[in-house]
């Protein structure tokens, strides 16, 4: 996260880390497991009908395949759309 958003020329210390310690936090939270990366409180891949909860988070790349973490094209994507609505 930090590294795309170093390549995108903003600033990697923006990203603020939260700690999800219970189920309650994460049924407050909308928490679908981790990581969850949001911008702005938006989820940068959205799910549908995904139970919340205290659970590893598994994301699909552009190739198809399963990553514990999101495509970095796709976290890229996501920034710029971010900025775009933002200015």
């Amino acid at each position: 996260m930090r590294e795309v958003l170093g390549e995108e020329c903003l600033d990697p210390q923006a990203v603020e880390v939260r700690e999800v310690p219970t189920d309650e936090t994460a049924e407050r939270e909308g928490f679908v497991g981790s990581p969850t990366i949001r911008i702005d409180g938006r989820d940068i891949a959205p799910t549908e009908g995904e139970p919340v909860g205290l659970t590893c988070r598994v994301y699909r790349t552009r190739d198809g395949s399963v990553s514990p973490v999101p495509d970095r094209e796709d976290l890229r994507d996501a920034l710029r759309r971010h900025h775009e609505h933002s200015t």
